[in-house]
């Protein structure tokens, strides 16, 4: 039997294993670590990674942080794989803000500093600077993690310091922050508005932005990740009777939102993004908020990490 080409091998073959013997696989020789390394490779990769057989989700626990499979057939987990913190944490420490191809974006809570890390390799790049960037706050930052179209690895921090903003890129290609403009209305800036995390989906990052108050305004803003532009657009029309929350999720690179409504008792709709409008998929009827929640973060949990 002829060799197999080099490019059948890694193309057809090496995307098609796990992560970790990937990583393995860098160290044959010089050309397999170029090819292993492209982002060609990691695209592929990461889309045969999606099929349900290879989900994973990661837990963190007080002192210990641990990778299991997702059972898809029975909602449930399989034996679990240890993984160790590659950098000096305290008990409760690590929290994840964003993630995106199995690269994480995570805060250690003692010294709100950020960090970008990868639980496969170990690697880990800290984010914060002498002159006070790459700490983030919870409850006035919003943080999303994306690639532009240059292939460099990006995180975009919405900062919120006393009436003061500050919206900065970090880039993993150049290894350092930089100023750009938040062109929308001010009044999202105050902390009576909550952020959520970015979603990056289609080469834009989306992040709720829902007030504190019943009755209050509800967006969706986006980010064009190589424009650098910020654009409004509305939220999905949801009864504004109870206090309303958005949980964005990227399936097969289309955007849809769990919106969910409320006081005593809660609705959750499942919305889609076609073009700047809402599509409704999915109602349920109303519901005690304890079960909504639990609905909200199995979903999310599908994401693949």
């Amino acid at each position: 039997m002829a060799d197999l080409p080099t490019h059948t091998i890694v193309f057809e073959i090496l995307t098609r294993l796990p992560a970790k013997d990937v990583g393995r696989s860098k160290s044959v020789c010089k050309q397999w670590y170029a090819l292993l390394s492209t982002q060609d490779f990691v695209r592929i990769h990461c889309s045969r990674s999606v099929v349900s057989s290879n989900q994973r989700v990661l837990l963190i626990d007080d002192l210990t942080c641990s990778v299991r499979p997702i059972i898809s057939n029975n909602n449930d987990y399989g034996p679990s794989s240890i993984v160790t913190f590659p950098f000096h944490h305290q008990n409760n420490d690590v929290s994840i803000l964003s993630h995106l191809n199995g690269l994480l974006c995570v805060r250690l809570n003692h010294t709100y500093e950020l960090l970008l890390w990868n639980p496969t390799t170990t690697a880990f790049k800290r984010l914060s600077t002498p002159d006070s960037h790459g700490f983030y706050i919870n409850n006035l930052d919003a943080i999303g993690l994306y690639v532009d179209a240059d292939d460099d690895y990006k995180v975009l921090h919405i900062k919120r310091r006393s009436g003061v903003l500050g919206v900065y890129v970090y880039s993993r290609e150049v290894d350092s922050w930089r100023n750009i403009p938040f062109i929308t209305r001010q009044e999202y800036l105050s902390p009576h508005f909550n952020w959520s995390a970015g979603t990056f989906c289609g080469g834009t990052l989306y992040f709720t932005v829902c007030a504190c108050w019943i009755g209050g305004t509800n967006v969706v803003i986006c980010f064009d990740v190589n424009s650098e532009q910020f654009k409004e657009i509305s939220f999905p029309p949801v009864p504004s009777n109870g206090m309303v929350q958005g949980v964005l999720v990227n399936v097969k690179n289309v955007l849809h939102m769990f919106a969910s409504t409320g006081m005593f008792e809660m609705t959750i709709d499942l919305w889609t993004l076609q073009g700047d409008y809402w599509i409704n998929v999915l109602s349920c009827p109303p519901t005690p908020p304890d079960i909504i929640v639990i609905v909200v973060r199995y979903n999310t949990l599908c994401d693949k990490w």
